[in-house]
């Protein structure tokens, strides 16, 4: 039986690989250009990823945006985050526009069974959910960062789900799964995984921990007395950790025999999250430098992609949408047109990519911009370094090069004013009730809170409200737009001690209403610190149950959602993390 297994799989392998290539996108979230041993990093490993670079192409000036929901935006859709109305990383302004067509969208168009696993980052509610943008599957979550790593509250395509150990093996575990459904149903998959460390919280298992926590960290920033060494041992941790799972994935794809017809990709999404080594490179994450934007990008598919080869070309992660489609031979939609090129040549045939050799890639966060040419980066204060020998941009140029400085200070001027034009800051309620869902959530890290109701932490995206005291001043509202009329269920995910049972909690909409009482206790602690090998930044969370609120009519169009107490018949009422409305 055993043999006959293998013979299955074999033959599935030959059957399914006849077809289009697979691929498979990893993408890590503040993982720095240095944190790398095969960028000369001695103060970690990262032999999986090594492998691939000398088995595969890797550029050696690739660059992305200096934040995380930027970042994602340009992979998929292959144009500046800011005509897709990407401003931010929370409150919405996360949310890529609905006009935008994605990576997904053009994959699953082809025929290829889509999926992602991890961080979404571009929009919570569908429309914008990435189920809504071609995901087939979707499982992880969609804010910008996570206030618990083991075992946390996840979503599985809308409905809430609880994963299962560190979610990073969660995450590859779940995309294996996937890729193992599709080889078996013979179709081309897509496979995405937006990881979501080393971001903060640093958390990571303890094998990995153990082996970090003593680290001399004999590289060292250009400004060592800056660095948080125990954050830095921990993100090199977490580095190791990605490897590995990279690693399992990559056995994974030779036991099911389709290691030739997968084309895989490794980059980052910004630069470090912390101060340290880095190449000498000037900035970190946020900063539009050369060290907050340069990342890794390896692209391995044995037998087509050269072993072993390094693209000095410049090339950023707008490049990979048209890139990707061009490998796989599947036409790009009509619509927008994109800022990223198709540099399969640079790939398949060491070409330089056909009009690029005068080529220009702008970087932007908030009122920071900034301009890379092939061998000079014009920076926001307009000052022109010259990267190969001052990669630390130390001494300014533009004197020496005036007519170039001249010329890219006014190129950076038009972009950037262009730029400004694109980006639709206006106010866009939250969509609820989708067509495209059965489940709509809505949570604390949306809401609009009034009186003296607190949150957890000024960070909002994994946030939590309490200090609920008074019924007539305290409650919390969303701006939101209903996109189908009908019945929805409600629940009520809530925490809160014995005195606040009995709390009547009231949820508005227009005309519909409805009610509910607390019945039972819910008196949980903080959560998370338990994991932490640094102090954090973002909020701790709790272990949220849910209050079933009954059923609520709910008319097409714009509306505030309002949610307020009725009856606080202790000092406190509840602690409140999200709501998650069901379609009848």
């Amino acid at each position: 039986m055993k043999y006959l297994f293998v013979l299955s799989v074999f033959v599935s392998g030959i059957l399914f690989c006849s077809g289009k290539p697979n691929v498979v996108v990893f993408l890590s979230d503040d993982q720095g250009w240095g944190d790398f041993s095969m960028h000369g990093n001695t103060n970690l490993s990262t032999p999986n990823i090594d492998q691939m670079a000398s088995e595969g192409a890797s550029f050696e000036s690739f660059y992305v945006c200096p934040v995380c929901s930027p970042t994602r935006a340009e992979f998929l859709t292959g144009r500046y985050h800011a005509r897709g109305g990407v401003y931010s990383t929370s409150a919405g302004g996360e949310r890529l526009d609905l006009d935008e067509t994605t990576i997904a969208e053009t994959f699953k168009a082809a025929g290829y069974a889509t999926g992602a696993f991890g961080k979404w980052h571009n929009g919570m509610q569908a429309p914008y959910h990435p189920n809504s943008r071609g995901f087939d599957e979707f499982y992880g979550f969609c804010s910008g960062h996570w206030g618990n790593y083991f075992d946390p509250l996840l979503e599985r395509n809308g409905e809430l789900v609880r994963g299962k150990g560190f979610c990073i093996d969660d995450f590859t575990n779940q995309a294996m799964d996937f890729i193992g459904k599709s080889v078996k149903a013979g179709k081309s998959f897509f496979a995405y995984l937006p990881y979501n460390t080393p971001h903060s919280p640093m958390q990571v298992p303890e094998e990995f921990w153990m082996k970090h926590k003593d680290n001399p960290l004999e590289m060292k920033n250009v400004y060592p007395q800056k660095m948080d060494l125990n954050h830095t041992r921990a993100a090199m941790a977490m580095c190791e950790n990605i490897d590995w799972n990279v690693g399992r994935l990559l056995g994974r794809l030779d036991n099911l025999g389709i290691r030739q017809d997968t084309i895989v990709l490794y980059f980052n999404d910004n630069g470090p999250n912390g101060v340290r080594w880095n190449g000498g490179m000037k900035g970190r994450k946020g900063s539009t430098d050369e060290g907050g934007v340069r990342s890794p990008l390896v692209v391995r598919w044995p037998g087509k992609v050269c072993a072993g080869k390094k693209i000095s070309q410049i090339a950023g992660a707008i490049d990979l949408h048209p890139t990707l489609a061009s490998l796989c031979g599947i036409p790009l939609a009509e619509g927008n047109p994109l800022d990223g090129k198709d540099l399969s040549s640079l790939l398949l045939e060491g070409k330089w990519a056909d009009g690029l050799e005068g080529r220009k890639i702008f970087s932007k966060w908030r009122d920071q911009a900034s301009v890379r040419t092939q061998r000079f980066r014009m920076d926001n204060a307009y000052m022109l370094y010259e990267l190969a020998s001052d990669p630390g941009q130390e001494k300014d140029v533009s004197k020496q090069y005036p007519e170039l400085a001249n010329s890219l200070a006014k190129e950076l001027e038009r972009w950037k004013e262009e730029m400004k034009r694109e980006l639709d800051q206006g106010n866009r309620p939250f969509s609820l009730g989708h067509p495209d869902s059965k489940f709509t959530q809505v949570p604390a890290r949306d809401a609009k809170a009034h009186g003296g109701i607190k949150r957890s932490n000024k960070f909002p995206n994994c946030s939590y409200f309490g200090n609920w005291k008074d019924k007539d001043a305290d409650y919390l509202t969303w701006d939101v737009w209903v996109e189908e009329a009908g019945e929805y269920g409600v629940e009520l995910w809530y925490a809160c001690r014995e005195k606040g049972v009995g709390t009547r909690m009231e949820l508005t909409l227009g005309s519909g209403k409805v009610v509910a009482t607390v019945t039972k206790a819910n008196p949980v602690s903080d959560k998370g610190m338990e994991h932490d090998r640094v102090p954090r930044q973002e909020s701790y969370v709790k272990d949220f149950v849910p209050l079933d609120m009954g059923d609520i009519r709910l008319e097409k169009g714009p509306g505030e959602l309002r949610l307020g107490a009725l009856e606080i018949p202790g000092e406190e009422g509840i602690e409140f993390r999200l709501l998650m409305f069901t379609k009848k």
